[in-house]
């Protein structure tokens, strides 16, 4: 009997030994995956490989051009006793890529063409339909409410579309054109898209004018243009204008309109919206030209300039991240409420991501087409050129900062030199008359002015935020 009981109970200290450890090594794991989920929300990501590191909204940190300022390690707060919505949105959707969570999804992370906005749609409703998001929401200003309210929706139809594929254009292309011209503008202002058809946004060849009186054969290129509208009723406008804006179309076929309601805070919607209609409609144009139809292009210097970048981009295989304009790096949101940039901390916090002045930019047909596939993955940010520059972020692109882009105006006497609109790409806030004036100066002064070399501006740094009175 002794030695059966002895046997039973070796039998039972072996058993329980093996079950004993197993349990250990069982909570053990479980520490381990919850101390290292932890890490993960909280932001404090392990090192990865740079190539996972710069598929999420990380900066890349001080840029190797002196004149670009020092940027943070993250543009915008991601830890997770953060009540702002959007940052709420976006870290709700940058959880489903994060590479260490889902290591499957990171290898389609940079391009993910085969997505659509469906992720954006789920994680809007999951959040907003949680109640303290809901009540937080309504302690919003009432635009920004308003925007909230359907800043998931992107499916708004086309109600007027231009004549030609790919906007107005010459009847006699004889090579791809140079510049798609896409101007932002509102059915109320006739007297702005007059003026810009018969200057610097003329559709057919235009001769590229010397940026510099060293530079070899200039060449030239062929433009077409594009207005982009949204929609206003004629309870907004006082007045019915729907059929004068159908008779502009019909006569010029450069007018490209969504049915959206045509607000300030609704500016984004254009950009991602005719990234689109360009991703399925035009093939050959190899630059964009995006910008405000109160602005004045020099059009002759804008070609020669391009045609020089082309052919440097294309030695180092850089056409596809191609973005030049007045870049403004690590600026903070507006908090002035009476400023129509205003973004209140319940919506936003963090900085912005450098970025391009939305008053006028250039990038390459090719970064267009990828700025319409990481669109899907980006929640609609309020501010248009900031939400540029958040998609340029997530691509790992940077825009490239060009003095000759004034989109913030001449410095003090400046303009009143013989030659300085020769020495612009761009220049903002210009009435129909003065852009008529200032295109007729320009051909005027252009053997007077010839050589004159663009811009250079080695003194000034690039803007750490917009003036204040933009």
């Amino acid at each position: 009997m002794a030695r059966r009981c002895c046997r039973f109970r070796n039998i039972l200290i072996c058993v329980c030994t093996q079950c004993c450890c197993l349990i250990l090594f069982y909570v053990y794991a479980a520490l381990a995956i919850l101390l290292h989920m932890k890490s993960v929300l909280s932001g404090e990501m392990p090192m990865v490989s740079s190539n996972l590191a710069s598929r999420h909204f990380v900066a890349s940190g001080t840029s190797s051009n002196d004149s670009s300022p020092s940027v943070p390690q993250t543009f915008w707060e991601q830890h997770t006793q953060s009540d702002a919505l959007w940052n709420q949105l976006q870290r709700h959707v940058d959880l489903h890529f994060n590479p260490i969570l889902r290591p499957e999804k990171s290898s389609t992370f940079l391009e993910r063409s085969i997505f659509d906005e469906s992720l954006l749609h789920r994680s809007y409703f999951e959040v907003t339909g949680m109640d303290k998001v809901r009540d937080a929401v309504e302690k919003l200003p009432k635009q920004i409410q308003e925007f909230a309210s359907y800043m998931n929706r992107r499916d708004y139809p086309i109600l007027i579309h231009p004549d030609g594929d790919c906007g107005a254009q010459s009847k006699r292309e004889e090579e791809p054109p140079l510049i798609l011209f896409a101007i932002k503008s509102t059915v109320l202002n006739f007297r702005n898209r007059r003026a810009i058809r018969q200057t610097w946004g003329r559709v057919g060849w235009v001769e590229g004018q010397r940026t510099n009186s060293s530079d070899g054969e200039v060449g030239g290129g062929y433009i077409r243009r594009v207005f982009l509208l949204g929609k206003e009723t004629s309870e907004d406008l006082g007045v019915d204008v729907s059929h004068i804006l159908r008779a502009e179309s019909e006569r010029h076929g450069d007018i490209l309109q969504w049915d959206f309601q045509d607000t300030f805070l609704n500016l984004t919607l254009k950009d991602v919206l005719f990234w689109s209609w360009f991703s399925r409609r035009c093939s050959q144009p190899l630059f964009v030209f995006k910008g405000d139809d109160d602005v004045f292009v020099n059009t002759p210097k804008l070609v020669a300039y391009l045609r020089h970048q082309l052919e440097k981009q294309r030695s180092l295989h850089t056409m596809d991240e191609f973005m030049v304009g007045e870049v403004i790096g690590s600026a903070s949101p507006n908090r002035v409420k009476r400023s129509k940039y205003f973004i209140p901390a319940g919506f936003y916090r963090g900085r912005y991501p450098s970025y391009a002045g939305g008053g006028g930019v250039v990038y390459s047909g090719g970064l267009a087409r990828r700025l319409h596939n990481i669109s899907k993955t980006i929640h609609l940010f309020p501010i248009d050129d900031v939400y540029v520059g958040m998609c340029m972020m997530r691509l790992n692109a940077h825009p490239v900062h060009h003095p000759a882009f004034l989109t913030f105006d001449f410095r003090a006497k400046e303009e009143a030199q013989p030659c300085s609109y020769h020495t612009v790409l761009l220049v903002h806030k210009r009435s129909p008359r003065e852009v008529v004036d200032l295109w007729a100066h320009i051909q005027n002064t252009s053997k007077q002015c010839q050589g004159v070399p663009l811009r250079a501006d080695r003194k000034t740094r690039v803007r750490t935020s917009p003036p204040p009175s933009a």
